[in-house]
């Protein structure tokens, strides 16, 4: 049974979308794991052969595969379907309508869990809108750094010639991806986390609210047992 005060609606309409999200993100780690989190000893040549035209150089950087994939699925997600975003902005504001309806005539105990877990949401929004995005922008333009590569030149030429410029570079662009992924990751766990949080405070509260009511009645019946004894007596 739910706590009193709780609201089982809107609290499932911000733990779906937090959910569905961090389904996204997970079905993302594979392509960021190589990138941010260790260095493959060798690419598994089953690999390799499917990626020899993605490679344009051979190249001695094990993760260069790993670079390649992570980079051509994320021009493959920012060129889906209008339908694919508008659906996932959709469940955005579904989770954002959750904490409307938690915090409407909020108690102490929504100000504190709710009020926080919104806080966190919408750091995860930021982050969506400030690096992915623009991040999904800038892989699909290969505009690294705010200016297109020109043609048959590479970071590392400029870089050694002393004319990088403004130029951030290929890798370090697909790491602050795969870093913002982990970051939003786990911005909607410590959501998850409150709401959780939120639900066990009010449970024990109820319990013991519920253990204080039963105590009231047992000493009510005690003391109409002891009244109606007396009258006996007295009689």
């Amino acid at each position: 049974m739910p706590a009193k005060g709780t609201s089982p609606f809107a609290t499932f309409l911000i733990i779906g979308p937090v959910c569905f999200f961090l389904g996204i993100l997970f079905a993302l780690f594979p392509y960021d794991y190589h990138v941010l989190w260790t260095t493959p000893s060798s690419t598994p040549p089953a690999l390799a052969a499917t990626l020899t035209n993605a490679l344009p150089t051979t190249t001695s950087d094990p993760r260069a595969t790993y670079f390649a994939l992570q980079e051509n699925h994320l021009r493959f997600l920012h060129a889906s379907p209008p339908l694919i975003s508008r659906i996932l902005h959709i469940v955005i504001g579904t989770g954002i309508l959750g904490f409307m309806l938690k915090l409407y005539k909020p108690s102490e105990a929504n100000m504190l869990f709710d009020g926080a877990s919104l806080a966190l949401y919408m750091c995860g929004i930021t982050v969506y809108i400030a690096n992915i995005v623009k991040g999904l922008r800038t892989v699909t333009a290969g505009a690294y750094g705010g200016q297109a590569v020109p043609e048959g030149e590479s970071i590392h030429g400029k870089v050694l010639e002393g004319t990088e410029g403004e130029f951030i570079g290929r890798e370090d662009s697909l790491r602050v991806l795969a870093a913002s992924n982990t970051i939003l990751a786990l911005v909607l766990v410590g959501v998850l986390v409150l709401q959780a949080g939120q639900w066990y405070a009010q449970r024990k509260e109820t319990e013991e609210m519920e253990e204080m009511d039963k105590a009231d009645e047992k000493r009510a019946a005690a003391k109409a047992m002891g009244k109606e004894g007396g009258g006996k007596k007295k009689q």
